[in-house]
């Protein structure tokens, strides 16, 4: 017999971040799905119960580890639920299941984003704060009684991470303001969803060098230093009621592609990667042409190829694909329908693809179901394949086994 060990078996898995707060009791945590090369099966393995509010994953693949917010509103002097938060799992190298690693509370409620600069050992998160307000009662100088509305602060706050991945410590905490249109014709919070700041992104550009934060509560785009005190190198005003919610960069063009929640668009942006300014080139509806009713736009995504961009809407309920030139020039192609949103808030919201992007996977969280769809080079479009049942799914990201050998 020889003494070598033979090489693990590649296997492709998605990991699942659900939540746990909806319409089942003892939901929530991250399932592990395995998932064939082609997309066809999808089987459930296993489920780590925490973080309860699994919203956003992320994948450190340098130290094997799964990071994932705990979407929550901390619930006040002494907490009877845990806090927001960050947790951390170490990813088993041959069969991807995770141990925890342990967690640190975040500053600001509601982290919605995650995303990774490796190289810094960083880890950076977009925490939206809640829509409810408190109300307090203060005396004007001139000696009158009167209301003071305060909301959540939303936050954006930069993790040092150990060699081994583990979380130690926050290292930056940057603090918005401002506010934009105050009612507005959104739904949420009944008209006001722009009472004050909400990031809902923060993405590491493909240089590292710069961390890009969509405001959709101030229709503003910051984009910050990935260095220590994440200076700001600019921002981006855009039109009242635009809502910039997620965006993505295509890694070979270096164009950046958004979704405007409020004004149910997708748009394409040129980044510059020296002096970090952005410039928008393009906006359309993310819905088709005969759609009357009220959306709001959620994912965005960029085919590991380039030349199509994906988006979801809440409202039209759809994965909608849009053809992308080389100037960053956007057309909106088609679209597969996913199940009815109860509201923005419970609705299909986040999709993948998968490694070499042939298909996609998509959380349908009203359905229960996570699905897959085949990839169509020609035509951007978007084939069922097949579903598995999975309680209130809000985000996926896939992994190839063996990580590491």
């Amino acid at each position: 017999m020889s003494g070598t060990a033979k090489p693990a078996m590649s296997r492709l898995v998605a990991y699942i971040g659900s939540y746990g707060a909806g319409r089942e009791a003892g939901i929530g945590g991250i399932t592990i799905l395995d998932v064939s090369a082609d997309g066809r099966e999808l089987s459930a393995r296993t489920r780590v119960d925490e973080p309860r509010e699994a919203g956003y994953l992320v994948i450190a693949k340098g130290t094997g580890t799964l990071y994932a917010v705990d979407e929550r509103k901390t619930d006040g002097r002494g907490p009877v639920s845990p806090p927001a938060a960050v947790h951390a799992f170490r990813i088993d190298a041959v069969d991807g299941e995770l141990t925890s690693l342990g967690s640190i509370n975040t500053l600001g409620p509601r982290p919605t984003f995650l995303s990774l600069h490796e190289p810094s050992g960083t880890l950076f998160s977009a925490n939206h704060g809640d829509f409810q307000h408190v109300e307090q009662v203060v005396r004007t100088p001139t000696g009158e009684w009167t209301s003071r509305l305060v909301y959540d602060d939303s936050t954006v706050v930069a993790y040092q991470l150990a060699e081994d991945g583990r979380l130690v410590a926050l290292r930056d905490v940057v603090v918005l303001e401002g506010h934009g249109p105050d009612p507005n014709t959104s739904p949420q919070n009944n008209g006001h969803a722009q009472a004050s700041p909400h990031a809902h992104c923060a993405v590491v550009d493909p240089s590292g060098g710069y961390l890009i934060v969509c405001d959709k509560g101030c229709d503003r785009i910051h984009v910050y230093g990935t260095e220590p005190g994440l200076p700001l190198a600019s921002t981006l005003q855009l039109p009242p009621q635009t809502g910039p919610r997620h965006l993505e960069f295509d890694e070979r063009s270096g164009l950046a592609y958004a979704t405007f929640e409020f004004s149910s668009e997708v748009a394409s942006l040129r980044f510059n990667g020296t002096t970090g300014e952005l410039t928008l080139i393009d906006r359309v509806s993310s819905v088709a042409d005969g759609y009357r009713g009220s959306n709001e736009p959620a994912e965005i995504r960029v085919h590991p190829d380039g030349g199509w961009v994906y988006a979801n809407n809440r409202g039209e309920d759809s994965i909608a694909w849009f053809s992308a030139d080389a100037s960053g020039g956007l057309r909106r192609k088609g679209q597969v329908s996913v199940a009815k949103s109860l509201h923005p808030g419970v609705a299909a919201r986040s999709f993948a693809f998968s490694p070499d992007g042939s298909f996609m996977l998509a959380a349908d969280r009203p359905a229960g179901l996570v699905r897959s769809y085949r990839f169509d080079a020609g035509t951007g479009a978007l084939e069922p394949l097949a579903t598995v049942a999975v309680a209130e799914p809000g985000f996926i990201v896939f992994l190839q086994l063996p990580w590491a050998t």
